[in-house]
């Protein structure tokens, strides 16, 4: 492993993997330090303490008295206050990056064939979609450590990343962290249908068209008992109020 200072295209890489790692978890035996520190050629332990290192200038992470490691650099500095502000540029040029520390193009370190393509995108249009996603999700679903901010249901293949500001309607912030949350799928399709939303206490509020579904059992159970409940809040990415007032406005069924 190399024993040089850090590079900005490393340090770029280690920036997207702090997004995508749940905090209180990074560690030198987390797979996806493991699988960064092989791909950029630094140590697991020297991945750990670069993401540490982010922590440091989360203001978020600040206001919870969690605080990060302090031997930052000035280039750490840098790189974040580029990209903290520019998510849908790191989790390109993030995986860019990676491909490039392969010897790969993007389209093939993500996995994009050569056929079965929608009509009008290409394979390097795929590609970027497809990176934004995983992107999203992985960095909403790790700043709620993985559970749904509703019910804290915690099995990954029933979550989902919810775009706050439905995707079609904001270009400029499809893959910023604070204009999602962290669902099961069930309430996901609520929240998108505007049955239920959030109101700026971070409440949840279910929407009075359900009340002629009163007789349903399951609409209560499942439901129904959410309105007026705490949103159980992230680590990192709180949920824009900004974003939030969108979808009380527009979205949700008054």
């Amino acid at each position: 492993m190399s024993k040089n200072n850090w590079t900005r295209d490393q340090t770029i890489v280690a920036l997207a993997s702090y997004c995508k790692i749940p905090f209180n978890l990074v560690s030198s035996r987390h797979p996806e330090v493991i699988k960064i520190s092989q791909i950029i050629g630094r140590s697991p332990n020297a991945v750990k303490m670069k993401i540490g290192n982010f922590g440091s200038f989360d203001p978020e992470l600040r206001s919870r008295g969690i605080v990060g490691l302090a031997n930052t650099s000035e280039l750490d500095e840098v790189v974040w206050n580029e990209y903290s502000k520019d998510w849908e540029r790191l989790a390109y040029e993030s995986e860019m990056l990676k491909a490039k520390f392969l010897n790969q193009t993007l389209e093939d370190f993500v996995g994009i064939g050569t056929t079965d393509f929608p009509e009008g995108l290409d394979r390097m249009a795929m590609a970027k979609q497809r990176v934004n996603q995983s992107f999203f999700r992985s960095s909403v679903l790790a700043s709620y450590n993985q559970k749904c901010c509703i019910t804290g249901l915690n099995i990954p293949e029933l979550l989902v990343a919810s775009h706050i500001v439905p995707w079609s309607i904001d270009t400029q912030n499809r893959t910023n962290p604070c204009n999602g949350l962290c669902l099961n799928a069930l309430h996901d399709r609520a929240f998108d249908a505007g049955f239920i939303s959030v109101s700026m206490g971070y409440k949840i509020v279910v929407s009075e068209e359900l009340k002629s579904f009163v007789s349903n059992v399951a609409v209560q159970d499942l439901i129904q008992k959410c309105d007026g409940k705490d949103l159980l809040l992230p680590d990192r990415f709180s949920p824009s109020k900004e974003f939030l007032e969108f979808h009380w406005a527009n979205i949700f069924k008054k």
